[in-house]
Order: C-alpha cells, then sequence, then structure tokens
C-alpha cells in the first residue's frame, strides 16, 4: 500500500499521507524492506579514496562563499532520499512520511522519523529544518535563493512535524525540491556567523562524521557507528565503507599519475583518449585494475563552450551562429577521441526531454503566443530539424567555414587586409577563452585554428583552479567551457541556468548571461506543468529555444560513465538505472589486501 494515512477532500483537492514523494510515477519501492540495487548483507570496513581538484576553505556549501569541501553531503540527511531508479521519486529518510496533495501542492507537512538525531547524540526536531530552510532563503547562496523562491513560509507545528507553505499550489516539483535538502542544527548554529567561510565542519545527521583534515590537500569521512538511520530502508547496504577520503590535486591529469601508484582507489574518466591508450601502467598488467562503464539513462551532461553574452560582438546572435561553423566535431571525434562520443544536438540528450525533428503539434501549442516577440533567427531555429553543423572529417572544415564566412558578411562584418575579422566600429574581434585543465587545449585548439580562418583571434587562457572559479563565478571572461548536468524532472534549476534575474546574480550558473523573456516565460511554465505529459513538452520548447539561441556551442558527450577502481571493491549483482550507486558498493578484503601487497611491493 502506498498510503500510510488519511485522506481528505479539499476542494478539488486530494490530501494524502504518502511514505514516498513521487512527481508523476507510481514508486515501484514504497513497500519494500530493501531496495533492489542494494545488499542488505555487504560488510562494513575498509576505505575508498577519490580525487577532487584545486584545494578548498569552506565546510559550508550553501553560503556561496570561498571553496567548498569535497564529500559534505556525507555529514548530512536530507528529508527523503531519492530513487537511484525512478527519476522524481524519493523515499523515507529523516521524515517517515509527508501530507500534501501530489497534483496540487500549496503545502506539504514532513512528519520527521522521531528517531532522528545529530551526531552528537542530540535530537533532530521540526526547528531544525525551520532553522535551516530560514537560512537558506535569507543567507543562501544568490541562486540557492532563487531556487528556494517559491517557498512562502516554513512552520514547526509539532516536535515532528514540520509545514511548507508555498506560494502557489502549480509546482509539483516543490514537496521534492524541499525533500532533497541538507537538514542543519539550529542549536549548533546559534552564536555563529552562516554568511561566513568557516574552517570547522558543521553538526550534521548523516552517516559519515569528519576524520581528519590536511590544510586544503586532503579531508576523511568517518563512519559513524551510532548513525541514528542505519535502518531506514534507503540506508540498508549503503554507506559500507568505514572511512571515505578526498585526495586534492592540481589537476585530474596530475591526479590520474596519482591513481597509478594508488594514491587514491576510484577514478571517474572524463578522457577518451586515455580511456583507451593509458591503461596499460603495471597495475593494469598486474589484474589491479578494473575498468567499469555503467550505461545510465539520465540525459548526458551538457559539455559546451559558453560564449558570454554579456561581451560585444559575442551579444550578437548572428555571431554566434557563424561561430558556431567552427566547431568541427566530425574531425575531432575521429582523430582525438577514437570515435567514442556523440556530437550533443540537446541540452537533453539521451532521454525522453530531447526536442527532436520539427515541432509537435503539442509544442506548437506552447510555441504560438511567443512567436510575436521573437527573434526571427530564433524562431527559424525552432521552426525547422535542428542539426548542430557537420563536416566531411578531413579536418580542414572547408564547407562550414565558406558557410560562416557567408553568415557574416551578411551582417556587415568585414575583414581587414591581414585577415583579421572587423566588428561594426572597426577594431579587430579577439576573445580570451579560460580553461583550468591542463589536457583540454589539444581539443580546443581545431575550433581556435578555425576561429582564426574566420579572421577571429582566440587566446586560450589556462588559470588555476581558485581563479577559474572565481573568475567563472563572477562572469569575467569572454569565453570558457561548462559541463552542465541535467535531470530527468527539469524544473526550479533551469530558472537558475536560463533565466534572466539569474544572469544578474553573481555566483549562479547563467554563464551566458541569457536574458531573453520568452524563455524566461517558458522556463515558469516547465516549472509548473501540471503532468509528465506537460513537464516533456515544455522541455522540449525550452530545449529548442536555447538551441536556437546559439548561447552554447554544443559539444560532445555519451550515455555512459567511466569508472577505473582498484580491484577490491564489490557491487550489487542489480545495478541501479541512473546512478551508479557507489554508496552501495562494499570491500572484498581478501581483494583489499592482494592490493595493498602489491603497493607494499611497489614503494
Amino acid at each position: 500500500m502506498a498510503f500510510l494515512g488519511t485522506s481528505a477532500s479539499l476542494s478539488h483537492a486530494t490530501v494524502q499521507t504518502l511514505n514516498y514523494v513521487s512527481l508523476d510515477a507510481k514508486p515501484a519501492y514504497a513497500n519494500a524492506k530493501v531496495l533492489p540495487y542494494a545488499n542488505a548483507n555487504a560488510p562494513k570496513g575498509g576505505m575508498i579514496t577519490y580525487p577532487a581538484t584545486g584545494t578548498f576553505d569552506n565546510f559550508n556549501s550553501v553560503n556561496g562563499k570561498g571553496t567548498a569541501a569535497d564529500g559534505l553531503q556525507y555529514l548530512y540527511d536530507s528529508l527523503m532520499s531519492s530513487s537511484l531508479d525512478e527519476p522524481g521519486v524519493m523515499y523515507p529518510l529523516l521524515a517517515k512520511s509527508v501530507t500534501y496533495d501530489p497534483d496540487q501542492p500549496k503545502t506539504a507537512i514532513f512528519h520527521l522519523d522521531p528517531r532522528a538525531e545529530f551526531s552528537d547524540g542530540s535530537p533532530l526536531t521540526a526547528e531544525d529544518v525551520v532553522f535551516t530552510f530560514k537560512k537558506l532563503l535569507t543567507e543562501g547562496a544568490p541562486g540557492i535563493r532563487i531556487y528556494f523562491s517559491e517557498i512562502e513560509d516554513i512552520q514547526a507545528t509539532s516536535k515532528h512535524d514540520v509545514k511548507f507553505i508555498f506560494k502557489t499550489n502549480d509546482n509539483k516539483e516543490m514537496p521534492l525540491i524541499v525533500s532533497s535538502v541538507s537538514i542543519f542544527s539550529k542549536k549548533y548554529w546559534q552564536g555563529k556567523d552562516f554568511t561566513r567561510v568557516t574552517s570547522q565542519a558543521p553538526l550534521g545527521s548523516g552517516p559519515y562524521v569528519i576524520d581528519r583534515v590536511e590544510g586544503g590537500r586532503t579531508i576523511s569521512y568517518r563512519r559513524n557507528p551510532n548513525y541514528w538511520g542505519k535502518d531506514v530502508m534507503v540506508n540498508k547496504g549503503a554507506n559500507n565503507f568505514d572511512r571515505i577520503k578526498f585526495v586534492y590535486y592540481r589537476s585530474l591529469d596530475i591526479g590520474f599519475e596519482g591513481f597509478k601508484t594508488g594514491q587514491y582507489t576510484a577514478h571517474t574518466e572524463y578522457t577518451a583518449r586515455r580511456w583507451v591508450t593509458e591503461y596499460d601502467f603495471n597495475a593494469v598488467q598486474a589484474g589491479l585494475i578494473k575498468k567499469i562503464e555503467f550505461h545510465h539513462q539520465n540525459p548526458v551532461p551538457t559539455q559546451s563552450t559558453v560564449l558570454n553574452t554579456r561581451r560585444k560582438v559575442l551579444d550578437d546572435i548572428y555571431f554566434r551562429q557563424a561561430l558556431s561553423y567552427a566547431y568541427d566535431f566530425e574531425w575531432m571525434n575521429k582523430a582525438l577521441f577514437y570515435g567514442q562520443y556523440q556530437r550533443l544536438q540537446s541540452y537533453f540528450a539521451n532521454s525522453e526531454l530531447e526536442a527532436k525533428g520539427k515541432p509537435s503539434p503539442a509544442e506548437l501549442k506552447v510555441l504560438q503566443p511567443y512567436f510575436k516577440t521573437m527573434h526571427p533567427l530564433i524562431k527559424h531555429g525552432i521552426m525547422r530539424d535542428w542539426k548542430n553543423p557537420v563536416s566531411d572529417a578531413s579536418g580542414f572544415n572547408r564547407f562550414n567555414l565558406l558557410v560562416a564566412r557567408h553568415m557574416l558578411a551578411n551582417q556587415g562584418y568585414k575583414v581587414n587586409k591581414k585577415g583579421q575579422l572587423l566588428d561594426k566600429q572597426g577594431k579587430p574581434i579577439a576573445f580570451e577563452l579560460l580553461i583550468h585543465q591542463d589536457g583540454l587545449q589539444r581539443t580546443l585548439m581545431p575550433f581556435v585554428r578555425n576561429a582564426k580562418k574566420l579572421g577571429i583571434d582566440i587566446t586560450v587562457r589556462q588559470v588555476d583552479v581558485p581563479q577559474y572559479i572565481e573568475r567563472k563565478r563572477n562572469y569575467d571572461f569572454d569565453m570558457t567551457t561548462d559541463v552542465l548536468p541535467q535531470s530527468l524532472n527539469p524544473g526550479n534549476e533551469q530558472g537558475r541556468f536560463w533565466s534572466s534575474t539569474a544572469a544578474d546574480e553573481v555566483g549562479n550558473y547563467n554563464f551566458s548571461g541569457i536574458k531573453n523573456p520568452v524563455i524566461d516565460a517558458q522556463i515558469d511554465r516547465l516549472i509548473r506543468s501540471p503532468n509528465r505529459e506537460q513537464l516533456v513538452t515544455n522541455t522540449r520548447v525550452l530545449d529548442r529555444m536555447l538551441r536556437a539561441g546559439y548561447y552554447h556551442i554544443l559539444s560532445y558527450g555519451k550515455g555512459s560513465e567511466w569508472y577505473a577502481v582498484w580491484d577490491m571493491f564489490e557491487r550489487p549483482k542489480r545495478e541501479p538505472k541512473l546512478n551508479v550507486g557507489m554508496q552501495y558498493w562494499w570491500i572484498d578484503a581478501k581483494k583489499a589486501e592482494k592490493v595493498q601487497q602489491y603497493l607494499r611491493r611497489q614503494s
């Protein structure tokens, strides 16, 4: 049974008490004792180690200050926990149930588990939930305040009941959003400044506590043997490592050298060249490294070159369109990526949310009111069967560059005797492309060379990670690269990515500086989608608008993730569909000892 309590009719609303939160789908595991991708009998013990880049100086990840330490999520619990199999479904964690109308959620009352407590043994109550959200709404990072702006009020109606009141009843995602937030201790934060960088980890209620910190170089977390939630359904078979450690490197390229020698044990691979050609080092030959390709059912993270429309010339949609023809994916995939990638044609690739072909009747119905105020080039792009420019993979990209040159000439751009493209004031056009990764120049130089053939001077500027983060946070760049994760249930976060409000908020995610009232209106429509069918339609319409605006040059991706691990881990027989689920892995003691013997011999 999905119902735990009462059901009452209020006007046209049906308020229910449920042991899950779901956007549309009927949860598969509402009555499960153990999740199917977990091994309830998994042994505890051992350590898993991950790489991180740059450094860290802040243990408060939500105030927008400094650089937050990796792994802070292990310190906290949220009201509910996401299913790794079902998009838009969450199961009990701090809250054992929730009372709300799933179709018109004007309010949601979360009923906390009376057993819930912080790691120091103090009880976690509704007052802590109220404190957390009021801090986020008043002192959280700007983007977070936007994300939660639909919350009108939060009230503790009893010690274990907390009531959220939303500004409207047509944003079905709000109960899901508030369910996923880490809860802080009101008592801990009394007398402390929430807005400042803190070098001390705040008190949490999660499965781990801070173990050891080495100033900006490593941080490790220790499993809390007294963790209150170890018997909650979503935690059975989870959190099996005694310790979780992050080792910081200047870049992931340097970090990979550390992986080869066992400095860390779980590596996520992002480079096709390395995945195909560089896994031949000693530990691999000794059979101690396992490569894993996890095929997921999520949208592919949107990897792209961001064009900052706050800068002159890049604010011209016709210029951005022409520049996109300088990107030669077909040659790069053949020469650099060993054929491992696909060109991204969408901000929601690999999912039903991706806009394909020409607009459907349902999409046209949404689009029709926008056409009268829409830029003609955007309208043209929306109405056609969208495809990015395709080259012949020869490496010359001759045809596409001729098309780009023709587009620029039609818009009045001229080339001087030196072959430089001139802006409307007669000045040579030059940009800086900001990066921090060592290995990225190799994949960017073909684009830079092709732009040069158009008379556009692009200089690749590599800076250290802290400077990169700060400049990106303040939109202090002409172009940069980005990888934007997307959800199968897009909602409020789309405002942080694309809205006019976010474009003016320092530290938000609208890096391209989009200020388009049509896109703003569509984001609002998407957020208020009443059902899955309309959510899909509204997302496809937004996808068309973003593509046709040429705000990013979409690059490449794949519907899988690559991992390499030292062969000391075991996984449940059934893997989840949406996430590799490392929190459900465990250590095989015999394999771990074999790895340690090898590393001792190598040292």
